[in-house]
């Protein structure tokens, strides 16, 4: 009897104050009540709490190029989400005239299709629109080559982009997703050509970036965050 006051008193805090902490208890379908010198029991327990999709993710593809990426992406409804990203890498070294430095981000609107992405948003099929900022400065020793204006704000170094995507996100772990992205469009902006002379860094040329084609491309490691935001195991059992 005592147990099945505990399991309402659960139930109650979780209604009263849409506890996630006690949703996730949910997710596995197990409540473990310990007395003294009892060993645990379980009781399947249903405890409602509103649904809330959003997800953390890297991009490996950037990651790999020690270019680090960290972005968030929320559901609003109706198969629509909206997700940003940042990147910044900034590696330098000035005696061997190293340097590969980037930083930006973008923003994307994306629209969720097909059985999967019925099922569970944040899951299956998506096209989207993009845009974004970027800036850059690469050079390994010979030609360099900077993304807009030196010692300049973001925004007058940055060359912008943008475009539409395709992607697919594939469900590998219940709270882990891996999202497959491409996305085609427009590159533009300013950047300029320097070679390293002693220890300075002579400017050689102006050229204005104008770029059709791939612009994003993405394999991001997605981490699920919510109530009811996780994969079903196979079978249809969560």
């Amino acid at each position: 009897m005592k147990k099945f006051f505990l399991i309402l008193l659960v139930t109650a805090m979780a209604i009263i104050n849409h506890d996630c902490r006690a949703a996730e208890l949910i997710d596995s379908t197990e409540v473990y009540f310990m007395q003294e010198n009892t060993t645990p029991t379980s009781h399947n327990i249903k405890c409602p709490c509103k649904p809330f999709y959003m997800a953390l993710k890297t991009n490996l593809l950037y990651d790999a190029l020690a270019l680090p990426t960290v972005g968030a992406e929320f559901y609003v409804g109706k198969n629509i989400s909206v997700a940003a990203n940042w990147m910044y890498g900034w590696w330098d070294h000035n005696s061997t005239h190293f340097y590969w430095r980037a930083y930006g981000g973008d923003l994307t609107l994306r629209w969720w299709f097909g059985k999967k992405a019925h099922d569970k948003p944040l899951t299956g099929h998506h096209l989207g629109i993009y845009g974004g900022v970027v800036t850059y400065d690469f050079e390994l020793g010979s030609t360099g080559y900077m993304g807009g204006l030196p010692h300049r704000t973001l925004w007058d170094r940055c060359n912008l982009f943008g475009g539409i995507e395709y992607g697919y996100s594939l469900p590998i772990a219940r709270r882990l997703n891996i999202d497959f992205t491409i996305g085609i469009g427009y590159l533009g902006g300013k950047y300029m050509k320097y070679k390293p002379l002693g220890n300075h860094y002579v400017w050689q040329s102006t050229h204005e970036l104008k770029w059709f084609g791939p612009t994003k491309a993405e394999v991001s490691l997605v981490w699920l965050i919510g109530c009811g935001n996780y994969n079903a195991k196979k079978g249809g059992a969560k």
